[in-house]
């Protein structure tokens, strides 16, 4: 049986549904935007008075997730149209499955973490005392001595490697895009392979982040290869003119610095706008779209409308067009083929067999070709496979939750983080069916194998 509060979230959620649904083919757009929007706020201000944490898994979900359904409602654009009734029913089922897989694993986490935590206490009682407070704190800061040193080496290495595969792709493709007139060159600054560690520099913020936590000696050159690798991480995807990237690598490093510290002020998030905002309209301006191009992709109904507010909306209502009309006119499920990409692309499968790249996107138009994070898992499956990939997120959502909890091992948070602008940005992209995203956790866990490693050899001595 489902507690009380999460029965009340999951009538709250499916009133609200049903009340925006009814809206929207009545014609009241407007209002259904609203509904879905104030929705997606109560939800995520739910799950943080329940835990605390302003990133907790579930409430960032529902904040983008349905916060995004809401802004697609609005219909803003000459793009937007009426959605077909299996794409309401695949919006809706998305979010309510995520909770139940979520609440699902959450019991049996919970039960296991009674009787582990009942043996634990039943073992300290037999335990030796003699162990004093000064020896226990001597053990934690050895413990963390290492643990910096190791994750200080794959900021080097991150660094080092990612440096040198863009000199490489500058070199061989003989531009870099930040200098291109080309106005898509950063869709062409791409070898295959290299890329990937081109761009694993945003990782090194995050794990910027970490170090902090866990030093207590700090030294110029400590500080000064820190504040490189951090250099360099927003430099790349700046020469790169990439625009997620940048707003990857300081949101992931945001995550992470909210799960260790739990703590933000309204200064921190006034001196991030600050910097992020005119690196975002720089970034785009160097992408060379002006505003008449971009409000000829746009088509919004009000011309006038300003591009600060018309590229951000399209950037996510967009996305949900993309999705009906995936719908509307995919003569047939891939089986597969779609989530399995990362395979074929990491392995080079995809040269041998290149009709797995063959599959056509369904878009509104051809420059607007983000997707939800459920594009792909309806491709392969319809609604099934919506159903089975929202199941297995909140799924792992709640299994990252309580193992971050144990606090075992530092690079643990960066799963989480990884995790959480996935479904912060369930909106954006095929996440779970993009190469990069798999190649990202590959280093993250062989990152963890690293410093674990350190952790049990310092718990040895």
């Amino acid at each position: 049986m489902l507690q009380a509060d999460r029965r009340a979230e999951y009538i709250s959620y499916c009133a609200s549904s049903m009340l925006a649904f009814i809206l929207s083919r009545i014609g009241a757009v407007y209002l259904a935007g609203i509904v879905f929007l104030l929705g997606a706020l109560f939800l995520y201000i739910w799950n943080f008075r329940k835990t605390g944490n302003l990133v907790d898994l579930r409430g960032i979900f529902s904040l983008s997730w349905i916060g995004g359904e809401g802004i697609a409602c609005l219909k803003l654009s000459r793009l937007s149209s009426p959605w077909e009734t299996v794409t309401w029913l695949c919006f809706f089922l998305a979010y309510l499955c995520f909770m139940l897989g979520y609440d699902f694993w959450g019991k049996k986490k919970i039960l296991q973490s009674n009787v582990s935590r009942q043996n634990t206490s039943a073992i300290k009682c037999t335990e030796n005392e003699a162990i004093s407070d000064s020896d226990s704190l001597k053990k934690e800061e050895m413990k963390n001595a290492v643990q910096a040193q190791r994750i200080m080496f794959c900021i080097i290495f991150l660094g080092a490697a990612s440096l040198s595969c863009f000199m490489l792709e500058a070199a061989v493709l003989g531009f870099i895009p930040l200098f291109s007139p080309e106005p898509h060159a950063y869709s062409y600054f791409h070898i295959s392979g290299v890329h990937y560690f081109t761009v694993s520099c945003i990782l090194i913020p995050a794990l910027s982040v970490l170090y902090v936590k866990l030093t207590e000696k700090w030294t110029f050159v400590r500080t000064a290869v820190l504040a490189l690798g951090n250099l360099l991480a927003a430099a790349i995807p700046i020469l790169c003119v990439s625009r997620f990237q940048l707003l990857f690598a300081v949101g992931f490093a945001a995550v992470v610095y909210l799960m260790l510290y739990r703590h933000i002020t309204w200064k921190m998030v006034v001196a991030a706008a600050a910097v992020m905002i005119p690196l975002y309209v720089l970034l785009t301006i160097a992408r060379r779209h002006d505003i008449p191009y971009l409000n000829s992709i746009f088509e919004m109904k009000y011309s006038k409308m300003p591009i600060f507010i018309t590229q951000p909306y399209m950037y996510v209502a967009n996305n949900y067009e993309n999705f009906n009309r995936m719908v509307c006119e995919l003569p047939e499920f891939t089986l597969g083929i779609r989530m399995l990409f990362p395979v074929f692309a990491l392995t080079g499968l995809k040269f041998i067999f290149p009709q797995v790249t063959a599959y056509p996107l369904y878009v509104t138009k051809e420059e607007l070709t983000t997707l939800t994070i459920f594009y792909d898992s309806y491709y392969d499956f319809g609604i099934l496979g919506v159903i089975l990939l929202a199941l297995i997120l909140g799924s792992a959502a709640v299994w990252l939750t309580e193992w971050v909890k144990k606090k075992k091992n530092p690079v643990s948070f960066l799963f989480y983080g990884q995790f959480t602008i996935y479904l912060g940005l369930s909106f954006f992209t095929t996440w779970f069916s993009n190469p990069t995203t798999w190649f990202w956790l590959a280093l993250t866990f062989a990152m963890y194998l690293l410093v674990g490693y350190e952790r049990k050899e310092t718990q040895e001595r």
